[in-house]
């Protein structure tokens, strides 16, 4: 390798190889760049068409369109900054990321879709995830892979190096019937370099959960956030107007209480009562829900 470094130096050649790479990978950018152009496209009827079969449609083009995007050397690098309805995260230290986006059925219930893209350089490496909402039973005691997933659609990450290894907590909102919606605080973690969703960390009221699911009425807005200078996640505190309507979600919501899971040696503790008063308060400003996405785009189309 020293010898064929030598040579090309002393041949002159260095620079050309320099641009070589430079103008295959402005090729590659601008490959994504159509793609992207498609995706958004596309995501728009995926999220406006009136009947279910179009969104449903389009969302087999959007996830065709998106595989052969991400099989693009250095895809892992290309950020989709213009794909509003797909959400990417990347995760900090960009050992991965993570798409994800819902279906709208017309009984008001949804499909969750999405995958985990490695980054690897130019070999495409993901795990497709397969939304397995309706046979989990106890979506707080169970841990899953990407084939049998609590679907969801994250807006936040935040990464935990514990001392064993590191893990990830997602923050997401979950449409759910046409009247709750919900909201989870998962996990996602890396077993034998797979993922897993799920993981033993939320410590309260005399329980451990895998993963925390908050359920509320779709008529309300709920704060689910991260605070990193206070290493907090913080909720709004869900209740029924009525103690005899305990259980009856569809009936929930915020009573201007806050709590939260606050960090604390690898794991979460469950505190209530906080005091939020001069801190971050954006109510459903991290994902907007499908439904409300159509009403605001008809307006501004002036249809």
């Amino acid at each position: 390798m020293k010898k064929l470094f030598t040579f090309f130096l002393a041949a002159g050649m260095l620079p050309l190889l320099a641009r070589a790479q430079h103008a295959d990978d402005s090729g590659n950018v601008r490959q994504l760049m159509r793609y992207q152009d498609s995706l958004v496209a596309i995501s728009k009827q995926l999220v406006n068409n009136d009947t279910e079969m179009e969104r449903q449609n389009a969302n087999v083009e959007l996830i065709k369109t998106l595989v052969k995007a991400l099989k693009i050397p250095h895809s892992f690098n290309f950020n989709f900054d213009s794909l509003k309805a797909v959400r990417v995260l990347n995760a900090p230290d960009n050992r991965f990321r993570i798409f994800t986006w819902c279906l709208q059925y017309d009984d008001g219930s949804f499909r969750y879709y999405g995958t985990v893209q490695m980054n690897t350089g130019e070999k495409l490496v993901m795990f497709p995830l397969n939304d397995y909402t309706p046979y989990i039973k106890n979506a707080e005691d169970t841990v899953t892979d990407n084939t049998k997933w609590l679907g969801a659609v994250y807006y936040q990450i935040i990464p935990v190096y514990a001392e064993k290894y590191p893990y990830y907590v997602l923050l997401g909102w979950k449409g759910n019937t046409v009247k709750t919606n919900k909201k989870v605080i998962d996990v996602i973690t890396f077993r034998n370099d797979k993922p897993v969703f799920g993981h033993s960390v939320f410590d309260g009221n005399g329980k451990v959960r895998k993963r925390v699911v908050f359920e509320y009425t779709r008529q309300a807005s709920m704060l689910l956030n991260y605070i990193p200078d206070e290493h907090l996640i913080v909720f709004d505190h869900l209740v029924p107007p009525d103690k005899k309507m305990t259980g009856r979600f569809d009936v929930y919501g915020p009573d201007l209480s806050y709590d939260g899971y606050r960090f604390k040696d690898g794991r979460w503790e469950y505190v209530d009562n906080l005091d939020m008063r001069n801190k971050p308060n954006s109510h459903d400003g991290e994902y907007i829900d499908p439904r409300k996405q159509r009403e605001i785009d008809k307006a501004t189309s002036g249809n």
